[in-house]
């Protein structure tokens, strides 16, 4: 028996030992497993590529309804809808589909005799996985026996401000009438890319018209007259001297010159200058009531001495009055008498001008109903703001010389009670009164001016009481007081341009660094411009070159065969100091130049 236990024990400690070896066995390789399992590799950044396509890539002769491109690997299309384009461009847009390792276009329109047909997926293409792009991916086949190979090549650029329009198209017609781009599809179609280059393909040899149009509608045609939309006076010359050559990756060339900014050097052939017609249509944009007791209505264009009026049938002419700004094309309403407008409809009787279908503008008169509807209130809804009159002093109080100082408020301002208001000149520890008045703007309501004799370098005290400033509906500003200095001379800058190159009326803008305009200085003959009392900081300057003397820019007519005005960039931003004047020469001899960026350099200044 003894021996007996002593074998079972050591059998059972053998039996045990070898599941505890076999449990370590499996934690083992379950941790190796996961210590040295394998990152994975450099992450894949090569696009598709095409192995196959049914019919042949470049196949002449060709008249079947649909092609088939197959790539190394899955893709995805991308926004296909955008990015797809047909040249010749078909009625019915064909219908791309994944099918597989590829994709299918199939398409419904009676392809042309002798024509080269360009499928160009842009890049819309991309493997499934990575996302990795096919850049340019074109299909290309013929109906005739050759495939055409000219091509035309351009520049395109935002009148104005000489930028590169946003996705627009480039368009080729044979049909040399200059309605043909209003009531026909063009006969070779493209895109400018982000830089405004553009490259169309596979063009036949031939005298073409040439266009570009923003195709709000997705027409293809230039049908709507708010579309942006370029052209050239003269037809293009396609010919073999333009055959063929693969389009280069980078279509625009930075230069770098020891003093110059850097500049966009034009690739193409042809430049278009896109705009927008001056509108002519007159009609009613927008009717707004955002609150209770003002009524908005604004028109495309100002009236030009068409009636403008409106009026609230069932009310009293004194229960409410208008404001117009200075276009007069914008009416506003407000509303005096309570009992009117807490009432959440009103119905008011609207008179304006309108241009018909036939093109006829004519007086016109609607009923529109104004309706408000207060906001539902909540439990947790914060107290309403107090009233506030606000007013154009700078924080510090430093005025600029000459500087009116306007005071606004968001509703119609009552006379100011000129008792609780006070103005002193601060002579050491004396103070001055100075007299003051006050002048309502004559198109704004809600604004007021007030003139005094502020001088240069000298201190001043505004104190205004309680309920000085408030507005017709009964509230009243708080008391305010504040410290009003006007600066000196010398904490500004200024710029001295002596113009020369060109012969006839220009304007001189002033512009920020973003290129809104500050101050614009119009002038007839090269000579020096000044602008003073400048802000330090940076500027750029824009000539416009006035072509028909009428004082401002004018956009293009294509119906005329006018080009909008062009104009022309200074080559970099001036930097403008305090208490210095900077002297810089400028040749304005080429028109539409505009730097790429800016980039400082040396100038005079003292």
């Amino acid at each position: 028996m003894f021996v007996h236990y002593q074998t079972g024990l050591k059998m059972n400690r053998e039996l045990i030992d070898s599941f505890v070896i076999f449990f370590l066995a499996i934690i083992l390789v379950s941790s190796c497993a996961k210590v040295s399992s394998p990152a994975g590799g450099p992450r894949d950044k090569r696009p598709p590529v095409v192995v196959k396509t049914t019919p042949p890539n470049a196949s002449v002769n060709y008249s079947g309804k649909e092609f088939e491109i197959i790539f190394d690997e899955y893709v995805v299309l991308d926004k296909i809808n955008e990015k797809f384009m047909v040249s010749p461009p078909m009625k019915k847009k064909p219908e791309v589909n994944i099918k597989g390792k590829g994709i299918v276009v199939k398409y419904e329109d009676e392809l042309h005799e002798n024509t080269t047909y360009t499928f160009d997926f842009s890049d819309a293409v991309k493997d499934i996985n990575e996302g990795n792009v096919y850049a340019n991916l074109q299909f290309v086949f013929s109906t005739g026996p050759v495939i055409d190979s000219l091509s035309v090549t351009g520049n395109l650029q935002n009148t104005y401000v000489l930028d590169a329009p946003a996705n627009p198209l480039v368009i080729l017609y044979r049909n040399l009438s200059d309605t043909a781009v209003r009531k026909m599809l063009p006969d070779y179609i493209s895109r400018a890319d982000k830089n405004g280059y553009f490259r169309i393909n596979n063009v036949m040899e031939g005298k073409y018209r040439l266009y570009a149009l923003a195709d709000n509608d997705n027409s293809r045609t230039f049908n709507i007259a708010d579309e942006a939309f370029a052209f050239l006076n003269e037809p293009v010359e396609v010919t073999s001297s333009k055959n063929y050559i693969a389009a280069v990756k980078d279509t625009v060339k930075k230069v770098k010159p020891k003093s110059e900014a850097d500049t966009v050097v034009l690739k193409g052939e042809y430049r278009l200058i896109m705009f927008q017609h001056e509108k002519t249509l007159h009609y009613l944009t927008s009717s707004s009531r955002n609150l209770p007791y003002l009524l908005t209505y604004i028109l495309s264009l100002p009236p030009r001495g068409r009636e403008f009026n409106v009026s609230i049938p069932g009310s009293n002419a004194d229960t409410y009055f208008t404001d117009r700004n200075r276009n007069n094309d914008t009416l506003r309403v407000w509303i005096t008498d309570s009992t009117l407008f807490s009432q959440q409809l009103i119905s008011t009787l609207l008179t304006y001008p309108y241009t018909d279908s036939a093109g006829i503008t004519k007086s016109r008169q609607d009923t529109i109903s104004m309706r408000f509807i207060a906001p539902r209130s909540t439990r947790a809804q914060a107290k309403p703001a107090p009233y506030q009159v606000k007013s154009n002093i700078p924080p510090g109080g430093s005025l600029k010389p000459g500087q009116e100082i306007v005071f606004e408020s968001i509703t119609p301002l009552r006379p100011p009670d000129t008792s609780k208001i006070r103005l002193y000149e601060i002579k050491e520890a004396e103070k001055i009164t100075l007299p003051y008045s006050f002048i309502k703007d004559s198109t704004n309501s809600c604004r007021i001016m007030m003139k005094a004799s502020f001088e240069r370098g000298r201190n001043y005290l505004y104190i205004a009481d309680s309920a000085a400033f408030g507005n017709i509906y009964g509230e009243s500003a708080d008391s305010t007081g504040m410290r009003i200095n006007v600066r000196e001379d010398k904490t500004f800058g200024k710029l001295v341009l002596n113009i020369k190159g060109y012969e006839g009326s220009r304007i001189i803008q002033l512009l920020d660094k973003s290129e809104k305009q500050v101050r614009e200085i119009k002038a007839d003959n090269d000579g020096k411009i000044e602008f003073p009392l400048l802000e330090k900081g940076a500027y750029r300057i824009r000539v416009v070159y006035d072509l028909n003397n009428d004082g401002r820019w004018t956009t293009g007519d294509f119906a005329a065969g006018l080009q909008p005005e062009p104009v022309s960039f200074y080559p970099q931003e001036l930097e403008i100091k305090e208490d210095w004047v900077m002297d810089q020469d400028w040749d304005i001899s080429v028109k539409n130049v505009k730097k790429l960026k800016s980039i400082p350099r040396p100038s005079q200044g003292r």
